[in-house]
């Protein structure tokens, strides 16, 4: 592990009617991204599940989610594509309100870099093993 960082990130699996939420980068190949869920950075004054919350709101455009429960803890080394190690809190939440099969959506980052563009959409849980950089590893538990 000698260089690399450890970093907090959270992972969140929204899930409804069998499906889970997952979005796909507009602005870069499925070879260079793949199809991911809302996830990323725990901020300094964040607890994980407020993170998890502020990462599927501001990556679907969405605010109605709940948290129905942590998943559990997973270690990832994403190395060569950032040599970092991430310590994800995944988290199975809840999205009350509508929306449509699919949609654009847009990470601002608050105006520190210029906003991230997202197709997000639906895809049975049964096919969600084709998440990017591990993703998946806890769906399991979903049915635990």
């Amino acid at each position: 592990m000698t260089g690399k960082i450890i970093k907090d990130k959270v992972l969140c699996y929204i899930v409804r009617d069998g499906r889970l939420l997952v979005f796909r980068h507009t602005d870069f190949s499925y070879e260079e991204v793949g199809i991911q869920v809302p996830a990323g950075s725990i901020r300094p004054e964040e607890t994980p599940e407020d993170a998890a919350l502020r990462e599927a709101r501001e990556e679907t455009g969405f605010t109605q989610f709940r948290i129905l429960r942590k998943l559990g803890e997973v270690t990832y080394d994403i190395s060569p594509y950032r040599f970092e190690i991430q310590h994800r809190h995944v988290f199975h939440l809840e999205l009350t309100e509508p929306t449509p099969e699919r949609w654009a959506s847009q990470e601002l980052h608050d105006g520190e870099q210029d906003p991230t563009n997202f197709e997000c959409f639906w895809i049975p849980l049964e096919d969600a093993h084709v998440l990017q950089s591990g993703q998946g590893a806890l769906l399991g538990v979903l049915f635990d």
